[in-house]
């Protein structure tokens, strides 16, 4: 098999069947392609779209979100779930105005020392952002090039310096050619070549597929079970956070206990909250990061809060 003739039958598939999502819009800038790869980690599309656009739409450059509190990151992340991301988000922004003049900076190098940006977020932006030529690899993309080329059924659960390797050996050498086939293989990884039931009889790449000549293709589950949530930590964190960032003030201490009644389970999550930098205690109260300015308002005794059932997502 030929690794570039791989590239582009993947990339005149992705021009036909590419998904529209706006952060792949030619005039999308750094900023934007940036806030969307921290947000898609761990988060479906559908549920990400409405965040990106209001996340720009409120601070559609670094410093903008730099100028606000932490708070503000927090609550605008709403629930998307893992809300440390907007923390690091925000500290991102601020590196970006003191390090780089507030624009996003484009080498590799600089964009590796970010806060909260790691190999995978680095290289995406370098190659969505401005073109160059990066082995973007995330979990769809290791599974494709395991696959497509190892004729292994999974590449395993983290990214190693050999999958860094195996796919930049799949780009294209034109810088610009590269980048788009590093998106089209992660939409196929995304798309096609998933983990349980793979759409081999879809896939564009089938003929020159190592793990399909092998004769290996029923479904393959994941290296992982899918963590539980209900009852854990997350979960009661999540309930946590949700009080706290619909308050405009501090939040008491006893209105928090209403929302779950596992005292050593619901203290655990809480000083997890403050340990993470989430929250902050005031006296016997509590803020979201960056709200202690709060503190000399009346703080409100506890009222109902919202049960077990109530929907919130993980932290």
């Amino acid at each position: 098999m030929a690794e570039k003739e791989l590239a582009a039958t993947a990339m005149r598939w992705f021009d036909e069947n590419a998904r529209d999502l706006p952060w792949r819009e030619p005039d999308v800038g750094a900023w934007a392609i940036l806030v969307s790869e921290v947000m898609l980690q761990q988060t479906p599309v559908v549920r990400v779209l409405p965040a990106w656009r209001a996340w720009l739409a409120r601070w559609p450059v670094p410093a903008a979100l730099a100028a606000d509190p932490p708070a503000e990151a927090i609550r605008m992340w709403g629930r998307l779930g893992y809300p440390r991301r907007a923390l690091r988000l925000r500290e991102c922004a601020v590196a970006i105005v003191e390090r780089h003049g507030g624009q996003v900076p484009t080498q590799l190098d600089e964009l590796l020392a970010l806060p909260g940006v790691g190999t995978y977020t680095a290289r995406a932006v370098a190659a969505f952002a401005y073109g160059q030529r990066h082995p973007v690899v995330d979990t769809n993309v290791r599974r494709l090039v395991a696959r497509a080329v190892a004729g292994e059924p999974d590449a395993g659960p983290a990214t190693r310096p050999a999958d860094l390797v195996a796919t930049a050996e799949l780009l294209p050498v034109e810088p610009a050619r590269a980048a788009r086939a590093s998106a089209a293989f992660m939409e196929l990884g995304a798309l096609v070549c998933v983990a349980r039931a793979p759409r081999c009889v879809d896939c564009p790449l089938a003929s020159m597929c190592a793990w399909r000549a092998s004769g290996r293709t029923a479904p393959v589950g994941p290296t992982r079970r899918p963590q539980r949530y209900a009852g854990t930590d997350r979960q009661v964190r999540g309930m946590l956070l949700a009080v706290l960032r619909e308050t405009t003030g501090p939040v008491h201490r006893d209105r928090l206990d209403l929302v779950w009644d596992d005292d050593a389970q619901r203290a655990r999550a809480l000083a997890g909250l403050v340990d993470d930098g989430l929250v902050e205690p005031v006296g016997e109260a509590y803020v979201l990061a960056g709200d202690r300015h709060l503190a000399d308002r009346r703080i409100p005794g506890p009222r109902p809060a919202a049960g077990p059932e109530a929907g919130v997502d993980p932290v």
